[in-house]
């Protein structure tokens, strides 16, 4: 087997949430990730002490992050979580109901039963029912719930506030609340220190980002996304500013040293972005490594990496080496991430049994160093997001960390390194001319810059970067009234901030929160605050909202009962007609790199059957070399329907019942796949008595591995009763 250098990086970031105008923290997702994710993530390290790893930190977060630990900060939503539920106003108990609940209901709101009692009390009328009927009891509870899904997975056991609480799960006391409290700011001030004992020890590199988290090749030629992608729509004025990409960049390092004590040397540009001009920037700034994806280097090299079937690339001997990015006078030297492994990590073994998955991430790593040959050692890189995809995994993803770091730490043909010690461990570095302008995310920019809603917010920071300018050109030749420096500098503050790449990232159809309202009105106040701090008057556009609202999905109950043949077509156009219909928005959530094959879920009964009927995207479906459905059914006991295909066929089908394959499963069930996938389970085998709903998923599977599931998070309750066209309610006997 070939040696195989690993180089994990683990990206975290959050945007810059204070108000510039009320120096408010608008949004919370800064504290909530300290108290769960950040401390935990370095700490983790300690156990594994010959694993090394990189962990890349913005400064837009770091700086918050301090600013949380100095106890200074105003932040809305803790003061109200921690408030005295006496003294809760009405409007406070609307936002507690509309802020508590946004975390994983799968992982983290389950976890408790009475955090699941006081979710589905607080869902009538859209909450209007709580606000008369929760008592001070619930609203405490509530409180102090909400905080503690946020808490390090290590806290519950070893802590003996934080245990002591997690263990009881309700009827919380004010001084339970202070005790919470107290601890939220003891973890927050851990953060950072860790980071810097962990870089300290030489067991992690510490890696940057542009300050504020912009898209370095936009800032600094924003027509140069139509290289990537000659469809994308682009400003009517072109974003030509690469003195701002430089200040990104000169900020980002002065604020590493001053925190981390050394200046960086790598970097991760923001989502990946990279052209010949940033990184020409980056490179004469004194940066030594860059990391993005490798849809960048194959279209850089023109080659694909297309998997087989056991996830292997295609010029597999391309990908798993760095390239050095060689320009005039300077040069660079890349990382390419596998985009395939650490998808895998970030959006499916979150699915799987924590420690399957574990051996299936090391399995695959082993199987890349068996068969891909060659001189040097393999450099194999897994970067990604550091922070959002714990919450989808069992116990926030430490027991699939530990044992995916101890099966690395005890296999002597893996090497775990920092980016620096893996290029230095690399051998003959190979050489590239230029580099294709593009991002981690298709290899393009358009979550950026490709859609309508983009193009206007890029259309107003242009004007604003044109108001700092004239501002700039007014003060050097002495104008009247020039601005003071510190309005100039209050302006360019907020200009950089507003040169984010996170207000993008909303606009448009590919991501949406129930935040988009925030982020929007964020990115809207900095440009604000540009003007005001040139005294000037901001734009009446300012004011309007960018983003769209979207539907998340469309849904349909059941009308009437139907009548199905049960043979993967359409029989005909009223065979579904008045079926439940599940048909979510395919667009991501906080995290982007999903492959969607699950397009829409249709459901009904008979008299003496439940029918269900899946759509997928047929030319993605292609793709998959035998894939296998399965769609779970929770009753009594819950019913899985496990449907095997090969070469676009239905091999074969079978009925798991209580986890047990039962025999005869034509007498449980009927299944059909030709366009779509047709199933109908018997009645009798529901065992539905005593419910008056009942839970229903789809999921489909390749490779051993759950590659797309509907609904994304959960199952879809389906209601019973004659009002819901649906059997009848049967009581339990």
């Amino acid at each position: 087997m070939n040696r195989v250098n690993l180089a994990v990086l683990w990206h975290m970031h959050q945007p810059q949430y204070r108000d510039p105008e009320t120096g408010l923290y608008v949004l919370p997702w800064t504290r909530l990730h300290a108290t769960k994710d950040y401390y935990g993530m370095v700490k983790l390290f300690e156990e594994f002490p010959s694993l090394h790893a990189t962990f890349n930190m913005v400064p837009s977060l770091c700086m918050q992050l301090e600013e949380y630990a100095s106890g200074t900060f105003n932040e809305p939503w803790f003061a109200l979580a921690f408030k005295k539920t006496e003294n809760l106003t009405r409007d406070d108990k609307s936002e507690l109901l509309g802020r508590a609940f946004q975390v994983n209901y799968e992982r983290l709101v389950s976890r408790w039963p009475r955090f699941v009692e006081l979710y589905e009390w607080s869902r009538p009328a859209g909450g209007a029912q709580a606000l008369i009927t929760f008592t001070a009891r619930d609203w405490r509870d509530l409180q102090v719930l909400s905080q503690l899904a946020w808490m390090e997975e290590e806290w519950f056991t070893k802590d003996p506030v934080v245990s002591r609480l997690a263990n009881r799960g309700k009827d919380f006391a004010e001084k339970d609340k202070e005790a919470l409290k107290a601890k939220q700011l003891e973890l927050i001030a851990l953060v950072l220190p860790a980071y810097r004992e962990a870089a300290a020890r030489g067991q992690i590199e510490i890696s940057t980002t542009p300050f504020y988290h912009p898209i370095l090749p936009l800032l600094c030629d924003s027509d140069i996304a139509r290289v990537a992608n000659p469809a994308t729509p682009i400003p009517r004025r072109a974003f030509r500013r690469p003195e701002d990409a430089r200040e990104q960049l000169r900020r980002a390092k002065e604020y590493h040293e001053r925190v981390f004590g050394k200046k960086p040397v790598g970097l991760w540009p923001s989502e990946g972005s990279v052209s010949d001009q940033a990184l020409a920037i980056a490179a004469d700034e004194g940066f030594q490594w860059f990391g993005t994806d490798e849809g960048v280097l194959g279209r850089t090299l023109n080659v694909g990496f297309f998997r087989d079937s056991s996830g292997m690339p295609a010029n597999a001997e391309k990908l798993y080496q760095p390239w050095r990015l060689q320009m005039a006078g300077t040069g660079i030297t890349g990382l390419f991430r596998d985009h395939h492994l650490s998808d895998l990590v970030g959006f499916v073994y979150s699915r799987m049994d924590s420690n399957a998955a574990a051996a299936d991430l090391h399995g695959r790593l082993r199987h890349i160093g068996e068969t891909v040959k060659g001189l040097n050692p393999l450099t194999v890189c897994l970067f990604l997001d550091g922070e959002n995809a714990w919450e989808y995994y069992p116990g926030n993803g430490r027991e699939f960390l530990r044992e995916f770091y101890r099966r690395i730490s005890d296999d002597q043909d893996f090497r775990a390194l920092t980016a620096s010690e893996t290029i230095a461990a690399a051998g003959d570095v190979p050489t590239t001319g230029g580099i294709f302008p593009a991002s981690w995310i298709n290899a393009n920019f358009d979550v950026w810059i490709g859609h309508q809603e983009d193009v206007t917010a890029w259309d107003l920071l242009w004007d604003a970067r044109e108001a700092y300018a004239h501002a700039l050109e007014a003060r050097a030749k002495g104008w009247s009234d020039p601005v003071t420096d510190a309005g100039l500098a209050e302006a360019q503050e907020s200009l950089l901030a507003a040169e984010g790449s996170d207000w993008c990232w909303w606009f448009g159809p590919e991501h949406s929160t129930a935040n988009d309202a925030e982020f929007d009105a964020l990115f809207r106040k900095h440009l604000t605050g540009i003007y005001l701090a040139l005294g000037q008057m901001a734009p009446e556009e300012l004011a309007k909202p960018i983003k769209r609202q979207p539907e998340r999905a469309y849904q349909l109950t059941p009308s009437t009962f139907l009548n199905v043949k049960v043979d993967g077509r359409d029989t005909s156009y009223f065979e579904w007609l008045g079926a439940g219909v599940f048909s979510p928005e395919h667009r991501g959530g906080t995290m982007h790199g999903r492959t969607y094959y699950l397009r829409e879920l249709r459901y009904g009964f008979e008299e003496e059957r439940f029918v269900v009927r899946v759509d997928c995207f047929p030319d993605r479906l292609m793709e998959l070399e035998d894939p296998e459905f399965r769609i779970t059914i929770g009753a009594a006991q819950e019913i899985v329907i496990v449907v095997n295909l090969e070469r676009g066929r239905m091999k074969e089908f079978a009925v798991e019942k209580g986890r047990v394959c039962l025999l005869n499963p034509a007498s449980i069930a009927a299944v059909a796949f030709d366009r779509t996938l047709e199933l109908a389970v018997r009645k009798e085998h529901l065992e539905l008595k005593g419910k008056s709903k009942f839970p229903i998923g789809v999921a489909l599977w390749h490779g051993g591995l759950p590659i797309d599931v509907m609904p994304a998070v959960g199952f879809l309750e389906v209601n019973l009763g004659e009002e819901n066209s649906a059997w009848a309610v049967e009581t339990a006997e």
